[in-house]
């Protein structure tokens, strides 16, 4: 009986310490924002729900939309990949937005009360280490668009 408990206990504790390092999108808000002088894009990404805004005064209500559940998958799939400690050093692959060639683009990770936030990049060529979150991102405001 206590080779049995020791051996319950052992899976339980083992199971529970996997990998604490994995950061959970559900206690994320991740927030895109892209402007220039006449183009602003604010994407929030809070939970399952996404919200989509073009005015950079904040008047403008936005709705939450749901996210299907193959693009949640690949989005919580491409946030687990990402170091956010790291998020301030990454570098912009192009230089577009020193001369009016691409929107300015940040983005911004509160998690667990702590911001990440990324230095500028040119909107539509992010940083190698976040393109495949930032591409799930920017093609929600690509379907709001459609719609």
């Amino acid at each position: 009986m206590k080779l049995l408990s020791l051996l319950f206990l052992t899976l339980f504790l083992g199971k529970a310490c996997s990998d604490p390092k994995k950061q959970d999108i559900e206690a994320a808000v991740i927030e895109y924002v892209a402007n220039t002088r006449g183009f602003y894009q604010k994407i929030t990404v809070q939970g399952q729900t996404v919200q989509i805004s073009t005015d950079r005064t904040g008047k403008e209500k936005t709705v939450a939309t749901k996210i299907s559940d193959a693009d949640w998958e690949e989005m919580v799939k491409s946030f687990k990949m990402i170091d956010l400690d790291s998020l301030i050093k990454l570098k912009a692959p192009t230089e577009k937005r020193f001369y009016d060639g691409a929107a300015i683009a940040n983005l911004k990770i509160i998690y667990k009360d702590k911001v990440y936030e990324t230095t500028a990049f040119d909107h539509g060529f992010p940083p190698k280490e976040i393109e495949k979150l930032l591409n799930k991102i920017t093609s929600f405001a690509k379907q709001d668009n459609e719609n």
